[in-house]
């Protein structure tokens, strides 16, 4: 990035501080703070702050108009001191984190940015559908990183206090690292026999339950051969196990719609196997265990701008999640409205702003948001006007 480019950025992200409120997490003056500025490189951060040292933070962001802002997760005695040791800590926010770079099936130089932004999105939903119903955790925040992905803010009182290892059982969890299926299943007694089921309550249990009905109720509408040729879509089933769960399917459905896995004989566990292997594949959430796991983490600060986009770092309400278009509704108001000039050094297909189209190389004049965007993802450089 050319200097010019540089100061002219510095300059705008000094302007859109001036036109915004920060947003504060809990507790701030017991937290470290962090940023990069805009010099040549772009990487050396400025840490160990606290908010004693930056004062009023609004005004700081002023002032300095930084290209990334952090805070840290974590709650400390003395947040400005020079070691992690001197700094007493105290607790710290259980945080999650989705990049689109890390999401199984998705390639950074072949996905685009659209692209890469929708999967991790999708990826988020699955993780709250974790955090609501696995765990219940009742004080969280979702926040757009600005970048790549989500972060997930939880402030619940029960796990600020985890240490590293409890917070990898969490992430092992979500992620169904070495999932013991043979643990989904307990013994229970019904009407006074005893049965081998399916843990219905809630958990990993419940997901592969929730599978097995909704695939006997598809499958006793299908005609047999359809049937047989969707069992053996499933991992370890083959045209003879598939003709026998099928039969089982068909005249035990009420005792397998209980979770009874030995209905039928050994075709019902061989299927509650297949579809645990399923459920593992398409609803894990794929969080990044290094963040999840540090209990001293410097994460993005709502509200700040992102130096490798131009876009708000932005708080979503729960219910705004799904219809949220990163590339539209966290464009900054004071980037828009009029056009700059810029010279494109990376052309071709563009998404931004809710529009395709595809950038020619060489002087062009775009709206200013448009051009912040290109010119921090290192596809532009400013040019005088």
């Amino acid at each position: 990035m050319e200097a010019r480019t540089r100061e002219y950025l510095e300059g705008r992200f000094g302007d859109y501080y001036r036109s915004v409120d920060a947003s504060l997490p809990p507790a701030p003056e017991r937290r470290e703070w962090g940023y990069i500025p805009w010099s040549a490189g772009g990487t050396t951060m400025i840490r160990h702050q606290s908010l004693l040292d930056v004062g009023d933070l609004g005004d700081f962001l002023h002032r300095t108009a930084p290209r990334h802002v952090y805070f840290s997760s974590a709650r400390f005695d003395d947040p400005g001191a020079g070691t992690m040791e001197e700094k007493g800590w105290r607790d710290a926010d259980l945080v999650f984190d989705l990049d689109a770079d890390h999401l199984p099936g998705v390639d950074p130089e072949e996905t685009s940015y659209a692209d890469m932004l929708a999967a991790c999105k999708d990826a988020l939903v699955r993780l709250l559908d974790f955090l609501d119903d696995d765990f219940a955790f009742e004080e969280t925040q979702v926040v757009f990183s600005g970048g790549r992905g989500y972060h997930v803010h939880v402030r619940d009182e029960s796990v600020r206090h985890l240490d590293s290892e409890a917070r990898r059982e969490i992430v092992d969890y979500v992620r169904a690292i070495d999932l013991d299926v043979d643990g989904l299943i307990e013994t229970a007694s019904v009407r006074g026999t005893t049965r081998r089921v399916l843990r219905r309550r809630g958990g990993w249990g419940a997901r592969v339950h929730d599978r097995l009905l909704e695939l006997a109720a598809t499958l006793r509408e299908m005609d047999e051969a359809s049937a047989l040729e969707r069992l053996q879509e499933l991992q370890g089933i083959g045209e003879g196990r598939a003709k026998t769960i099928y039969g089982q399917l068909r005249h035990n459905f009420d005792a397998i719609r209980e979770g009874n896995v030995e209905a039928g004989g050994p075709g019902t566990r061989i299927l509650v196997d297949a579809l645990a292997a399923e459920a593992m594949r398409e609803e894990t959430a794929p969080i990044d265990e290094p963040v999840t796991t540090d209990t001293k983490r410097l994460i993005r600060l709502p509200e700040s701008l992102h130096g490798g986009s131009g876009l708000c770092v932005r708080s979503l309400d729960r219910d705004d999640v799904d219809s949220f278009e990163p590339l539209v509704d966290a464009i900054p108001d004071r980037f828009r409205g009029r056009d700059i000039k810029i010279e494109v050094t990376d052309p071709g297909p563009t998404e931004f702003g809710g529009d395709s189209f595809t950038l020619s190389g060489g002087p062009q004049s775009v709206e200013e948001c448009l051009g912040v965007f290109l010119m921090t993802r290192g596809r532009a450089e400013k040019v005088r006007e």
